[in-house]
């Protein structure tokens, strides 16, 4: 593990931080954080409904940089102030903060998926493991790993969604012309709005 769970915890208050910030049009505090924050790494911040079970229908915005561009401190920022205006939702209004669950998903650089043929694909990616990133010409998906385990998907339906969600056809992903790369995340969240940080597993 690259990041321990104080690490983490710091992430997740950072990105909560932030977001409120953004949201309530104020300054944001600052942190004092360490060294491995200075260093350029990709993330996400999810924000969730409290309370609300179903998949489709507890997510409240997910933006991120999957491209190590950015310390890690920049990137949790941006990102955070990205979900606030997630272009698939509204944008988030005030009210709704102390109902918002915050996750951050800290990852690895994306590396090329590496098969003599295309159609091997599905056998290299590590369902619960692998995030992937699909791109063809300018067109470009990405799903992090908690993604496959919370639809239940098969490597090959992973592969396909993430080809629709680029704007592709669903076998897209058989095209040569395709590039699937992957990458890891330690993912860390709020118990409750605003409360207790956890490591998340994805079983």
């Amino acid at each position: 593990m690259r990041y321990t769970d104080p690490d983490g915890v710091l992430a997740v208050q950072i990105a909560r931080e932030a977001l409120e910030a953004f949201v309530e049009g104020r300054k944001m505090r600052s942190f004092v954080v360490p060294k491995s924050f200075e260093e350029k790494a990709g993330a996400f911040v999810t924000l969730n409904k409290h309370g609300v079970e179903e998949t489709y229908e507890k997510l409240r915005g997910c933006i991120g940089y999957p491209e190590p561009f950015f310390p890690l401190l920049k990137s949790v920022v941006k990102s955070a102030e990205g979900a606030a205006e997630d272009p698939r939702f509204p944008p988030l209004r005030p009210e709704e903060l102390p109902r918002i669950v915050v996750e951050v998903s800290l990852l690895t650089p994306p590396e090329p998926v590496e098969v003599k043929k295309q159609r091997d694909l599905p056998k290299e990616i590590r369902l619960g493991v692998d995030g992937i990133v699909v791109a063809q010409g300018p067109y470009r998906g990405l799903f992090l790993p908690q993604v496959a385990t919370e639809h239940h998907m098969d490597a090959e339906t992973y592969l396909s969604e993430c080809c629709v969600k680029a704007g592709l056809m669903p076998d897209a992903w058989l095209d040569e012309a395709t590039r699937v790369k992957r990458f890891q995340s330690e993912i860390f969240e709020e118990v409750e709005p605003r409360g207790a940080v956890v490591r998340r597993t994805l079983a």
